[in-house]
């Protein structure tokens, strides 16, 4: 605990406002290291491939744009999910399951995989690309 810690620490103990203080000051570093984090088995080299997939092979610009900002398939940098809770988990599922005309909240489809041929392996790195862009501090 660095001085400035300690003080507020201190000057907060008086009246019961130790276990205040400490809850406190242990927020933002728990902030800190939920934005760094990624879900588990996500790397950043995954991250990177995903983007590149993304922007690529994947054919995922076609709907979504190039920032990912939507067109025909809706922005994906929002914390807005259509379709499922936003979960990395759930992104993989969508992605290599795609959305049928019936399942859709837009009235858009998209085919299973978005319509690429990427593997299993690529499809985890473009969920794991898109994942972070809804949470800017992970990128």
């Amino acid at each position: 605990m660095d001085a400035r810690t300690r003080h507020c620490v201190l000057s907060l103990a008086g009246g019961g406002g130790l276990l205040v203080a400490l809850f406190a000051l242990s927020a933002p570093a728990t902030a800190s290291q939920q934005a760094d984090s990624l879900p588990p088995g996500v790397t950043r080299a995954m991250v990177e491939r995903g983007r590149k997939l993304f922007q690529g092979e994947g054919l995922c610009i076609a709907c979504h744009g190039m920032e990912a900002k939507g067109g025909l398939g809706p922005d994906l940098t929002d914390d807005a999910w259509l379709h499922h809770d936003g979960s990395y988990a759930a992104l993989v599922r969508q992605i290599l399951q795609g959305i049928d005309q019936q399942a859709s909240k837009t009235g858009q489809i998209m085919p299973p995989r978005g319509g690429s041929s990427l593997n299993e392996k690529d499809i985890q790195a473009v969920a794991a690309y898109v994942w972070t862009l809804s949470r800017p501090a992970r990128r």
